[in-house]
């Protein structure tokens, strides 16, 4: 069984997201929560980050906010979907932690 892709390349993401690259570019200027690694001038975006774009892409493509707007309402949310992401991440590798731990007890 292979691995999930860790990072994605901006043309990866444009097609998931439904946007175009410079869509993209220009949201990673708006939005702090968006902040793809840089390799060698080429984005790379984790599912953190695209969870993230798609949740922008909802709120101002589905919901009609504005830029300003979608800044305010993943601002209220408290924690962006990156942050949601990461604890969930967490969450996961201490699970995964444990039943290795468990599955070798005798």
């Amino acid at each position: 069984m292979g691995r999930a892709k860790v990072y994605y390349k901006i043309g990866e993401v444009s097609e998931l997201v439904g946007v175009p690259p410079h869509v993209l570019r220009y949201w990673e200027k708006e939005f702090p929560q968006v902040r793809p690694r840089r390799l060698a001038n080429h984005r790379l975006y984790r599912k953190e980050d695209i969870a993230c774009l798609l949740k922008i892409k909802e709120l101002l493509h589905t919901r009609g906010f504005t830029i300003k707007g979608a800044k305010a309402a993943l601002k209220a949310e408290g924690r962006t979907p990156r942050e949601e992401t990461s604890l969930l991440k967490h969450i996961r590798d201490e699970l995964q932690e444990i039943y290795e731990i468990l599955s070798h007890e005798p």
